[in-house]
C-alpha cells in the first residue's frame, strides 16, 4: 500500500505548479474584471466617461501587482525552505 502512495506522489509532480498558476493568474484577472465593472459602473453614475474607469482600472492594476509579487515571494520562501531542508537530510545520510 504504501509503494502505491509513494508511485501516486510521483505521478503527481504537476500539480503545484498547477496550483501556483491559477493563484497568480486569479491575482491577474480578479481585481482588473472587478476595477472595470466598477469602473464602469461609477462612469454611468457621475458621468464622467472614461476617468473614473481608467483610474479603477489603474487602482486594480497595483493590486494586483502587489499580489503576485506577495504570492511570488510567498512560494519562492517554501521552495528555499524545501531545498533547505533536503540539503540538511542529505547532509545527515552522509
Amino acid at each position: 500500500m504504501s509503494n502505491y502512495l509513494d508511485e501516486s506522489k510521483k505521478n503527481d509532480w504537476w500539480k503545484p505548479g498547477l496550483l501556483l498558476f491559477g493563484k497568480l493568474s486569479s491575482w491577474i484577472v480578479a481585481p482588473v474584471l472587478i476595477g472595470t465593472i466598477l469602473g464602469k459602473y461609477l462612469d454611468k453614475k457621475f458621468n464622467t466617461e472614461p476617468i473614473m474607469l481608467m483610474s479603477v482600472v489603474g487602482f486594480c492594476f497595483l493590486i494586483s501587482i502587489y499580489g503576485l509579487i506577495k504570492e511570488t515571494m510567498s512560494e519562492y520562501k517554501k521552495i528555499e525552505k524545501e531545498v533547505t531542508d533536503k540539503k540538511i537530510q542529505d547532509k545527515d545520510k552522509s
